[in-house]
């Protein structure tokens, strides 16, 4: 059976696209993906895998033994985004659903991984049917809390590749702001190392009519999120790549009251483990500058988050699923991608079972309007990931993702 015969199209897309847009309107927030690890259950157990569940928290692995041969690890994130949604879609998410904080937020597949799952749900049932072309084990890993960059670790954590077979290979896929059907690719480094600071300011507070009494810590937290600005632009050589962001600001209850304390959410994106240190220690430095220059009453507290590395496509490995995919799609599909500053844990796999990852990202948008979008100069108006506005076109999108994932894992798996 060959991968573009009409037969899997007709007896597996239906489904496939039932569960994607059901995916799509009840979302879920990171650690809390129970319902939709029981529709990925659900798909593997039906396509024959040996399916465990609650690996890491909600994750969920199935395995499909085949004889003899490599092991290849498909991977797909499960959750959302605390965003409200406004595709305008017939199965728009209406989801609200209690934050970290205790607060109702409204939640959204906004990142597309919902389009993940069923994707990957499609390629297994699809791996499932061709045993004949193939030997060899595929493990499928539905993983959790990619947003928080704690799922892969928490699914390694639990024993992920002591408890399943070890991979020779983990397989990954992102969709995003690129024209359905296309595929974007790179070797070597494809996406950012990520650190996260939680930064908490002390001052003293009082009336807002008499700051002189006071330090004021609002103060503090502006001219700190300045002169970070300063890390990028005056300490990073020119030709390295680093993003600082301070995506985080709170301060204050009521306009005529200087607070006690500020706190600050930051974010650093860095491609090489030198640039890495170099801003961290930035941070750190601002942080602790700007409090003694206004005269803090005690040391600020920078709280730092576990990381997810630098996303490295393994130069050889790559080269030779992008070929796979080239002679399935035709090179005309593929697209050559820069660096993306964005972050991924999916990294975290490889580098745990040692073994090389292939990641590669496929368009999500509307063909011909991305396409005007790109020749006009205006891509950056499109919708991309986090947008609320975001929202993969059902197809060809899933027929790409399912035969990508399919495609690659029938090369990398023995014939």
């Amino acid at each position: 059976m060959a991968l573009l015969d009409d037969a899997w199209r007709t007896e597996l897309l239906p489904g496939l696209e039932s569960m994607y847009e059901d995916l799509h309107r009840h979302p879920e927030l990171s650690g809390h993906e129970h319902r939709t690890a029981a529709k990925a259950a659900h798909a593997l157990t039906e396509a024959g895998y040996e399916v465990t569940e609650g690996v890491g928290g909600t994750g969920v692995v199935g395995v499909l033994r085949n004889g003899g041969g490599p092991v290849v690890m498909l991977r797909a994130d499960m959750d959302a985004l605390p965003v409200r949604e406004e595709t305008g879609l017939p199965y728009a998410s209406e989801v609200f659903s209690v934050g970290p904080d205790g607060d109702s937020v409204p939640v959204a597949h906004a990142c597309g991984h919902d389009m993940h799952v069923a994707c990957l749900a499609g390629a297994a049932a699809l791996l499932a049917r061709l045993r004949e072309q193939w030997s060899g084990t595929v493990l499928a890993v539905f993983q959790p809390a990619e947003e928080l960059v704690a799922g892969a670790r928490g699914m390694i954590e639990d024993g992920l590749f002591e408890r399943f077979p070890r991979p020779d290979i983990v397989l990954g896929q992102h969709v995003g702001p690129l024209p359905a059907g296309v595929i974007g690719h790179r070797e070597g480094p494809v996406m950012a190392a990520a650190d996260f600071a939680d930064v908490e300011l002390f001052g003293r507070g009082g009336h807002g009519s008499r700051p002189e009494a006071t330090v004021d810590p609002v103060l503090l937290a502006a001219s700190v999120v300045v002169r970070l600005q300063g890390i990028v632009a005056r300490e990073v050589p020119a030709a390295e790549t680093a993003v600082v962001t301070v995506g985080r600001m709170q301060a204050g209850t009521k306009e005529n009251i200087i607070p006690d304390t500020a706190k600050l959410g930051i974010s650093v994106r860095s491609y090489t483990p030198q640039v890495r240190r170099l801003v961290i220690d930035a941070v750190e430095r601002i942080v602790n500058g700007e409090a003694a220059a206004s005269g803090s009453p005690k040391p600020p507290v920078v709280t730092w988050q576990p990381a997810a590395p630098v996303l490295v496509s393994d130069v050889d490995a790559t080269r030779a699923v992008i070929a796979d995919l080239g002679a399935h799609f035709g090179q005309e599909r593929l697209l050559p991608l820069p660096p993306i500053a964005a972050s991924e844990d999916v990294g975290l796999f490889g580098e745990a079972a040692g073994v090389p990852t292939v990641f590669w990202f496929w368009g999500g948008l509307d063909a011909a309007t991305a396409m005007a979008a790109f020749q006009e100069g205006r891509q950056d108006q499109l919708p991309s990931n986090h947008s609320p506005e975001f929202a993969p076109v059902i197809q060809p999108t899933l027929t790409t993702g399912v035969e990508a994932l399919a495609v690659a894992a029938l090369g990398r798996l023995a014939g």
